[in-house]
């Protein structure tokens, strides 16, 4: 993301300026930050899931959105995800119908720019949402996905790590199980990092 302007602009100006505008960008507390594009890694991937979710969400009352959907926090957060699953009837903040209130599973596809913010404040953000059951995070560049779930005591989430080809992303929303390996296909991942070592055998 790029730094956000020294002026302060109100909710109703931001909405009417995002709808014009070219590029998204995020709103908090009066200030706008334009969010940074997308690497060919990044757009692969929110492809793969999102293809794969719609495949595995028919005829069930969940539906899967890309990053264009809009997402208001209570906190006051406007921001993208790069991938969202509703289930039921979708909560709508007005009559543009372009602001989704009740999100059911945020994914982030996590760029070095914004790893800390998202697995930090945004993930901050999210956790107040009532209806967000799941927040998944994934990485562009190596085989990585983090998966919290919220568990029935609303306050606490549960965190589940995947790095292998064969592991499965398992959400409880709608019974949905992808392989990473769908969700990776044709991505191309750095080396993973090998530690060397010197051992002395005397």
């Amino acid at each position: 993301m790029s730094a956000a302007p020294d002026t302060c602009i109100s909710v109703e100006e931001y909405l009417d300026l995002e709808r014009r505008a070219e590029r998204k960008a995020e709103y908090y507390q009066g200030r706008i930050c334009l969010m940074a594009g997308a690497s060919v890694n990044h757009n692969l991937i929110a492809a793969n899931l999102i293809a794969a979710v719609h495949g595995r969400t028919k005829g069930t009352p969940c539906r899967v959105f890309p990053s264009d959907l809009r997402v208001k926090c209570p906190s006051g957060l406007y921001t993208y995800p790069d991938a969202i699953i509703v289930c039921g009837e979708r909560d709508l903040e007005d009559k543009h119908r372009d602001t989704l209130l009740n999100p059911t599973v945020l994914f982030e596809v996590l760029p070095p720019s914004t790893e800390t913010y998202d697995r930090g404040a945004k993930f901050d953000h999210y956790r107040a949402i009532p209806s967000l059951q799941e927040y998944v995070l994934i990485a562009p560049d190596q085989l990585r996905i983090e998966h919290y779930q919220r568990d029935d005591n609303a306050d606490r989430w549960t965190f589940l790590a995947h790095h292998e080809p064969a592991a499965i992303l398992r959400l409880k929303t709608g019974d949905v199980s992808i392989p990473l390996n769908e969700i990776y296909a044709n991505v191309e991942l750095d080396e993973p990092r090998v530690e060397l070592r010197t051992i002395d055998n005397h």
